[in-house]
């Protein structure tokens, strides 16, 4: 659960947790025997199996299809099937030799699918529990409208960790399910600058919802990297 640094309307602020909102799991899957299932990751085939390895040891598509017609060379009997465990992911270049040295790149789309701009990966720094609170923006937005508006990827609970911790998310839920609307909730002096939860994260914008019944109270942030935009053409046809 990670610390979040978080003012209210009153620019007062406080540490308090966010933590998953996942439920835990009722139905369960159960095999013929009446075991449980699971998932679980198998080899479908090595490296030397693939079509480019297989072109290069039989040199053409004629032999490569008349071995397949007269054998399985695709298929290696031993290790095909075998359950994967243990796994850490690895980066290999078009030879199917390791990297050990990468360059992550960022993809910025239009809004019509094309690619706009292709620049090398933000190493960004966490910033929700810095010495500068996530600000209290007051900027609403109807719910309505953040649902067709915004892809919401997750949210997390923000919750109280003592007694005063408590009343001041209490107040913070209170004022929001009054107003019936989304927050937004930035980092940063001003309030603008997207969460990050972690070094090298995905940075989000945040959505602060408040509801209450009586004196419980629940306050979610909903995070979105991704704004739905309608090309101009389509966005003129649907005004």
């Amino acid at each position: 659960m990670p610390n979040i640094n978080l003012s209210d309307a009153k620019l007062r602020d406080a540490v308090v947790k966010a933590e998953s909102t996942r439920n835990s799991r009722t139905v369960f899957y159960k095999g013929p025997k009446g075991l449980p299932a699971y998932t679980r990751k198998i080899l479908k085939g090595a490296v030397h199996q693939d079509y480019e390895s297989m072109l290069e040891k039989y040199g053409t598509n004629e032999a490569l299809a008349k071995a397949l017609v007269e054998g399985d060379p695709e298929i290696d009997f031993e290790r095909d099937g075998m359950f994967l465990w243990d796994l850490s992911r690895v980066y290999i270049n078009p030879k199917e030799e390791l990297v050990y040295r990468i360059r992550q790149e960022e993809i910025v789309y239009n809004v019509d699918g094309s690619e706009r701009e292709r620049r090398e990966q933000r190493r960004l720094e966490a910033n929700v529990d810095a010495e500068i609170p996530l600000s209290w923006t007051g900027k609403m937005i109807p719910k309505a409208e953040a649902i067709r508006k915004f892809v919401f990827k997750t949210k997390l609970q923000i919750v109280h960790i003592n007694g005063l911790t408590y009343d001041f998310l209490f107040e913070m839920a209170k004022e929001l399910h009054e107003s019936g609307s989304l927050m937004i909730l930035g980092a940063g002096a001003h309030g603008r600058d997207p969460l990050i939860f972690r070094s090298r994260s995905v940075p989000y914008r945040g959505f602060l919802e408040g509801r209450v019944d009586g004196e419980k109270y629940i306050l979610l942030l909903h995070l979105s990297n991704q704004e739905m935009k309608l090309p101009d053409g389509l966005a003129e046809k649907s005004t």
